[in-house]
């Protein structure tokens, strides 16, 4: 089983430029066909885009809906009002959520999504597959994310094998679990072995450019 994670950075290169590689980043974090991947800020917009992209089943989480100040807009409306320099304006209209992608081959036993409350809204996902559950996260920087995480493991409870995948906004410490990586992206994995590695830069190039600010991260077992 090999599940892999990444934030996209709302499809933004480093360092930002005028235009956003989304699309190419999904097809790239995809190419060899993993089991699961766990995608955090995505444009609100893509949500129901990256399975298409990846061709996967795709189970999307809105955690904050495109807006103009404090109006809701549409998340079409949301993309066009960003087009002009992503990199600079970045997920002020366009909102942004998590995404979990599962091959064709497995099976969506059940979903499910929990709010987290922060300044900034979040949310976790849990995907339950056959034999595996899969809760991807974004979470708040320190002590804020901590009580976060707390929430998200009385959430799943004992549930098993279980994966915790996604920006930690810090490195966990967390017993039971093996796979933890220096830096704050994570696959964690409960009830198996697991062999984590971060990718290097040179995987995630485009030409001259590097995709996202945070490099993909997976786990296999």
């Amino acid at each position: 089983m090999l599940v892999r994670s990444w934030n996209l950075f709302h499809g933004n290169t480093l360092p930002p430029r005028r235009r956003a590689y989304l699309r190419e980043m999904v097809e790239l974090v995809t190419a060899d066909r993993p089991d699961v991947v766990c995608l955090q800020e995505v444009p609100a917009w893509a949500l129901t885009r990256v399975g298409a992209w990846a061709d996967m089943h795709v189970v999307p989480a809105l955690a904050r809906h495109a807006s103009l100040g404090p109006l809701p807009i549409p998340a079409e409306l949301g993309r066009a009002l960003t087009a002009p320099h992503h990199g600079v304006i970045r997920s002020a209209f366009a909102g942004q959520g998590n995404a979990v992608l599962v091959a064709r081959e497995r099976r969506v036993v059940a979903h499910a999504e929990l709010p987290l409350p922060a300044p900034e809204p979040r949310v976790a996902q849990r995907v339950d597959l056959d034999g595996l559950v899969v809760v991807n996260v974004h979470f708040s920087n320190p002590p804020r994310g901590d009580n976060e995480l707390a929430a998200v493991l009385e959430w799943v409870g004992d549930a098993g094998p279980l994966v915790i995948a996604g920006d930690f906004n810090t490195t966990p410490r967390l017993d039971g679990f093996t796979g933890t990586l220096p830096g704050i992206d994570q696959v964690l994995v409960r009830g198996a072995d697991a062999n984590a590695r971060v990718w290097p830069t040179e995987e995630r190039e485009l030409g001259e450019l590097v995709l996202s600010d945070h490099a993909p991260v997976e786990a296999e077992f």
